[in-house]
């Protein structure tokens, strides 16, 4: 049965993340459009090689989770936890965010655009929320959550580490995109982005990961990724002792 997103999202606040990994997961694959505040848009990623005259595609929506909490921390890197000053530890991902809107055919950078990322850390623990499983509750704290704002070229860069695992899920980090944040007739798109295996086993060999242990969950084995997830892997080159992530995502705009 399909499911529209208000209903995922009341899905995310009433049941147990186990509960909604498992309807999701039983849920036929489709790809869903974005959905604006008060009417529906879509979204399309240029290919990277193609700046100069972007080709525009389809991308799939995604379910937001019941992790996402607006903590509004402007902030470029979110590795940090600003209530203590404690760095969250993991291999460095520097993931560059490069939103357009499409005009007339053509794929334009969107400035002022408010992209929200939020993500688990090395060992599958995410900031401020109680688990509804019981495995950790960071309530208060604010590590690997922040918000970036497109500048004039629609880029918005994060400093970030490589995402761990935890149980139901494979590798992934959510972002969220909104546009006239105050405006009733201001967009919003949410979906999640995705890691190559092979790349995730290897850093996944190296700590902190490896004290987590084997991954219970592959990229083919995840209901929620089969829902467009090849169309959302992150491309990533090596960038120093870590990895450059480079994302082109494209609003149509009504």
């Amino acid at each position: 049965m399909k499911r529209n997103p208000v209903e995922e999202t009341l899905l995310a606040r009433y049941l147990s993340r186990r509960q909604l990994l498992g309807l999701i997961g039983a849920t036929a694959a489709a790809p869903l459009v974005g959905c604006a505040r008060g009417q529906a848009t879509e979204i399309a990623a240029a290919s990277p090689a193609d700046t100069a005259a972007p080709s525009c595609v389809v991308r799939p929506q995604q379910t937001e989770g019941p992790y996402f909490v607006d903590e509004k921390l402007n902030r470029s890197d979110i590795r940090t936890d600003p209530t203590d000053g404690v760095v969250r530890q993991g291999l460095p991902l520097r993931l560059v965010m490069r939103v357009s809107k499409m005009t007339t055919g053509a794929c334009a950078p969107l400035a002022g655009a408010i992209v929200d990322l939020w993500q688990c850390d090395a060992v599958g623990v995410y900031s401020d929320v109680r688990d509804e499983d019981g495995l950790f509750d960071t309530r208060g704290k604010k590590f690997l959550r922040g918000y970036q704002v497109t500048d004039a070229t629609g880029k918005a860069e994060f400093m970030t580490i490589y995402p761990g695992w935890y149980p139901g899920r494979t590798v992934h980090i959510h972002f969220k995109i909104r546009t006239d944040f105050q405006s009733p007739r201001g967009h919003e798109f949410t979906s999640q982005l995705y890691f190559d295996d092979a790349i995730s086993d290897k850093v996944f060999a190296t700590a902190p990961y490896a004290s987590k242990g084997k991954r219970t969950a592959r990229n083919q084995h995840d209901g929620i990724f089969r829902n467009g997830g090849d169309r959302l892997t992150l491309p990533l080159a090596q960038d120093g002792q870590g990895y450059l992530g480079t994302f082109d995502i494209a609003l149509k705009m009504a």
